[in-house]
């Protein structure tokens, strides 16, 4: 079985001491490509580092909305050249996040350094990775409203301009918003990303909305340390532990495994022209 694990921070902590038994489980799994993600410049530094020392695993960079305090002109300058390496296929963890951050001055910051990014990501042509989380983990509310008025204007924009990027636009990261905004960026072309907690058994909210999006517009990832799957719920999360959720939306989508793990490492493939 060939499974992708589009997000994984690799690079965190939690894995300085196995690191390497943690890809080599992920081999063993079937897990051919891993994307880690920066979150600031120092991480994103870190993922490409990674990516340079490891076959199949590929990097993003860019600046996460509750990272911002360590945000400068010289750390983006930075971040764009970072970019250009040939392992860097997408612009990420970039986004909005209305749990932790509270003040409107830092949301309204949040907007302008995403609009900033997304501009670049299409100077640089690569896809975005986009985190958004509402307070109190709402499923719908003030930080979803921002994120799809943002987006669409990004969107038309490099619609009208015909941008190779209007077909692949990004992802959608670890979804946790309402049907409404998954079919509103499905229909802008981005894809929805599926972590551990479609497992869940208090989840079926969340894998009804699975059930309403393509597959062909799903991608599955771990966001390995966090958001463990059941079995492995309280543990740290690992890469081969993608295999849990590909496994969820079989069951979901009245697929077998198999074709889940080659449609959406296909799909994968496409958003990231790896």
């Amino acid at each position: 079985m060939d499974l992708t694990d589009t997000h994984c921070h690799l690079n965190f902590q939690k894995f300085n001491d196995d690191r390497e038994a943690v890809i080599q489980r992920a081999r063993a799994a079937g897990v051919t490509r891993l994307l880690v993600p920066g979150l600031d410049l120092p991480s994103s530094r870190e993922a490409v580092e990674l990516a340079e020392k490891y076959p199949g695993i590929y990097a993003a960079v860019g600046f996460h909305p509750t990272d911002l305090d360590k945000f400068s002109e010289s750390a983006f300058d930075e971040i764009r050249e970072l970019a250009r390496h040939p392992k860097v296929v997408a612009i990420g963890e970039i986004g909005l996040d209305h749990y932790w951050v509270k003040e409107e001055a830092q949301r309204k910051f949040q907007v302008d350094v995403l609009r900033r990014q997304l501009a670049f990501a299409a100077q640089a042509g690569k896809p975005v990775i986009i985190h958004m989380r509402e307070a109190g983990d709402a499923w719908l509310g003030s930080a979803s409203a921002a994120l799809i008025e943002v987006l669409t204007m990004w969107v038309e924009d490099i619609s009208e301009r015909k941008h190779p990027l209007m077909q692949r636009p990004g992802v959608l990261h670890s979804f946790n918003g309402n049907l409404e905004t998954a079919q509103q960026a499905v229909a802008m072309n981005f894809f929805i990303g599926v972590t551990g907690p479609v497992t869940y058994r208090n989840a079926e909210v969340k894998r009804e909305i699975i059930r309403q999006i393509p597959l062909e517009r799903l991608l599955i990832e771990t966001d390995s340390p966090f958001l463990a799957p059941i079995p492995h719920r309280g543990q740290r999360n690992e890469p081969a532990f993608v295999r849990e959720i590909a496994d969820k939306i079989a069951e979901v989508k009245s697929r077998k495994p198999e074709e889940i793990a080659e449609i959406t490492t296909a799909n994968a493939a496409r958003l990231f022209l790896w």
